[in-house]
């Protein structure tokens, strides 16, 4: 394991995003504070529950779809509490020689970081306790298992509509273009993000209980979203709601369930 072999504290007195987002997957790792926020929105969204797991597949799909591809090595930033399957099971399957890095800054993901290494014996999984922002602490500590050189598959599933897009805050925009920079040609971006274009009332409430509850959240428009690709050669269908993207039998039944207001997309670095 990289990062640092120090165990942070765990802070139960606030919600954590994913520790939110673990209980509307049916997890245990989460604290009273989480449950009370978690079910204040989803009484205000009715489709938060859906986004969660439609958000998992469409990960699934889109690291089957990479690796399909060729790509090799995986940095999944803002992983979250572990769920089966996660990213690295999913991109051994298809390539046992695989090596993926996990990126998160919650303590609860660090604990659960010895369950997250056991991938296949051909790759390596590995785990990196970092926040997104600190991008030269991330990629450092990643590098001790990528090789930068080579294409890299990067993830951030769920995580944007957690920063701010101020330029003197978080500039997620001019975040993700560091990231990517960083990548070598051949390299590939996953990325989805809540927006208020398909619910916009229900979204606009589930913000504000994000933000009462001290958690930023900004949910994005399909112009704001597709920003993040700049650059880059988006692969078919393009940016879609995340229900439609290289949909399963699975994900055509959820769509009958209600819309999901969560864009995804998939790009190619040339």
């Amino acid at each position: 394991m990289t990062g640092s072999d120090a165990a942070p504290q765990i802070d139960t007195s606030r919600p954590h995003p994913a520790r939110v987002y673990d209980w509307w997957l049916g997890g245990k790792d989460n604290y009273p504070v989480d449950e009370e926020l978690a079910r204040k929105i989803l009484a205000l969204d009715s489709s938060a529950v859906r986004g969660a797991r439609a958000n998992r597949r469409f990960m699934r799909r889109a690291v089957r779809a990479v690796a399909e591809a060729g790509i090799r090595q995986f940095l999944d930033i803002g992983t979250g509490i572990p769920t089966e399957p996660n990213l690295h099971q999913v991109a051994q399957d298809v390539a046992p020689e695989s090596r993926v890095v996990y990126a998160d800054n919650d303590p609860i993901v660090l604990r659960h970081a010895q369950a997250l290494l056991r991938g296949s014996e051909e790759g390596r999984t590995d785990y990196v306790h970092a926040d997104v922002r600190d991008i030269d602490t991330l990629l450092q500590q990643a590098a001790e298992s990528l090789d930068f050189s080579r294409p890299v598959a990067l993830s951030l599933v769920a995580l944007t509509h957690y920063l701010g897009g101020e330029a003197d805050g978080d500039d997620v925009h001019g975040l993700l273009q560091k990231y990517v920079a960083a990548l070598a040609p051949g390299s590939y971006l996953i990325l989805s993000q809540v927006t208020p274009d398909l619910n916009p009332e229900a979204i606009a409430k589930a913000a504000a209980a994000f933000q009462a509850g001290g958690t930023p959240f900004y949910p994005r428009s399909i112009t704001e979203f597709q920003r993040f690709f700049e650059g880059l050669e988006l692969l078919g269908p393009g940016v879609i709601p995340v229900t439609g993207w290289r949909p399963e039998a699975e994900d055509v039944a959820a769509q009958a369930e209600g819309v999901v207001p969560v864009y995804a997309g998939v790009a190619v670095k040339r």
